[in-house]
């Protein structure tokens, strides 16, 4: 039986909101706490802010009665036991973490705390931050011994945050006392000891009562660390293959192949061995940008890393060119998007390689018609509808009379379209695919020009040509 432990989370973002949820479903008592009134009050009534698998069954199962919503952080911190800070921390000017959110909330918990607390850093932040946590607690005057502070970093991919959440590979915490280390292993027990896996409403996933969760207990500057390198060395494999990609094109070889031969070595493996149009998201820039700035704060000069950022950079300019290339001339081309988001599965598009490439294609004066299955209403507030640029509901209606297509975002819907209807929708059935979703051997069979990342590029025979411009 699960020892509930009375948690608050703080912020209801794609971090917040899932964690607050998945804690209700281990079977806690939790507060999710926001400022944001009518946020707040949406989720009171049944609504879901983000696009994430399970998401809206888990809400539906715990709502007012495992979790409840509130705008009260001090009645929050007064109720629970342990309360995780998830809220945000943008990228500054200079590249270090914002962490005012993070400082505003500690001050309010300082005020409001009546008995011992746990505080988690669940927001990603950069080392040390556990030890400004304590010193704004002190300075609010409370004694060190009525509170402890935990990392306890998270390693959520958008779009199936729920189950990594509850399937995770690992679990971070980072706790300097035997307490509050204690505490947090209560909360994670029944995935830690597998107790979870044997309910028949448990949300599927890898892990299973016999191959539990793994809790990895360090001090709070190792799961400060952890965290941040961890998103480094992710980021710095996409820039990777992305490079080899470039060199693939270089001399006519396949980076599919290239990158399967790689991944099959164990010390590599196969993810994040992708080649597209660069990482994006509302991680992976910011937080190898604070990881650099803390190195340079230690006096490391951490030159990997800034290549990394850079290639990131250059790869959404080559594949810009690659669209240029395929159409000669671009000003009043009209051309389908399919994809909004920074990856699949998700509506989030902070950051998305998608939007600097039409953010291009719009300086060079191109006509656009867009479509992604969940991110179009955020798009369009960077974006909004014009003479320029309009979104449609389906793929089909977004190719139609078009003078090519451009798939940016690697959804499993793009993967599966009917390409025969998709030839007969466009104008001239040319694909430029940014997240090669499909083989080229198939889109030559299927007559397109087809232009991919890291592989030759494949055309229809002049014949064909021919025979299409008969009656």
């Amino acid at each position: 039986m699960v020892k509930k432990v009375s948690i608050a989370v703080v912020g209801s973002g794609y971090v917040g909101l899932v964690a607050a949820v998945c804690f209700a479903e281990l079977g806690h008592d939790v507060i999710c706490v926001d400022n944001d009134e009518k946020k707040v009050e949406m989720l009171r009534n049944g609504g879901v802010p983000i696009h994430e698998r399970f998401l809206p069954e888990l809400l539906d199962r715990h709502r007012n009665k495992g979790i409840v919503f509130s705008t009260e952080l001090g009645e929050a911190t007064r109720k629970s036991e342990v309360i995780f800070i998830a809220v945000g921390t943008p990228q500054s000017d200079s590249g270090h973490a914002d962490l005012s959110y993070v400082e505003a909330v500690v001050s309010e918990i300082a005020r409001s705390i009546d008995s011992y607390k746990v505080i988690v850093e669940k927001s990603t932040v950069p080392v040390y931050t556990n030890e400004w946590v304590r010193r704004v607690m002190e300075r609010h005057g409370v004694e060190r011994g009525h509170f402890d502070v935990v990392s306890n970093p998270e390693f959520l991919r958008e779009g199936t945050a729920v189950s990594d959440f509850l399937h995770p590979d690992r679990i971070v915490v980072g706790a300097d006392s035997e307490a509050s280390a204690a505490l947090l292993g209560r909360i994670y027990a029944p995935i830690t000891d597998g107790s979870y896996y044997e309910r028949e409403a448990a949300v599927p996933g890898p892990l299973t009562p016999a191959t539990p969760a793994t809790i990895l207990y360090t001090s709070a500057q190792s799961a400060e660390i952890i965290k941040h390198a961890s998103n480094a060395f992710l980021a710095m494999k996409i820039s990777f293959i992305n490079s080899v990609a470039n060199l693939c094109e270089a001399v006519n070889a396949d980076v599919k192949e290239v990158a399967k031969g790689i991944g099959l070595d164990g010390r590599i493996g196969p993810k994040f061995l992708n080649p597209g149009v660069g990482y994006g998201g509302s991680c992976f820039p910011k937080d190898l940008a604070a990881f650099r700035w803390v190195a340079e704060q230690q006096g490391i000069d951490f030159k990997l890393l800034a290549e990394v950022e850079k290639i990131n950079s250059v790869q959404k300019k080559n594949f810009f060119n690659k669209i240029r290339a395929a159409l000669w001339t671009l000003r009043g081309k009209r051309i389908a998007i399919l994809g909004l988001a920074f990856k699949g599965d998700t509506d989030d598009i902070r950051d998305s390689p998608a939007l600097d490439i039409i953010k291009m294609l719009l300086h060079e004066g191109c006509v656009l018609v867009a479509h992604d299955p969940a991110a179009t209403e955020r798009a369009k507030e960077v974006f909004p509808e014009s003479a320029q640029i309009r979104y449609v509901d389906d793929p089909y209606s977004a190719a139609s009379n078009a003078d090519a297509l451009v798939i940016l975002t690697d959804w499993q819907q793009f993967a599966d379209l009917d390409l025969d209807r998709l030839n007969k929708a466009l104008k001239f059935p040319i694909i430029i695919d940014g997240r090669n979703l499909y083989d080229p051997a198939l889109m030559l069979e299927k007559n397109f020009t087809y232009v991919s990342v890291g592989r030759p590029a494949v055309y229809p025979s002049r014949e064909w040509y021919a025979n299409k411009r008969l009656p």
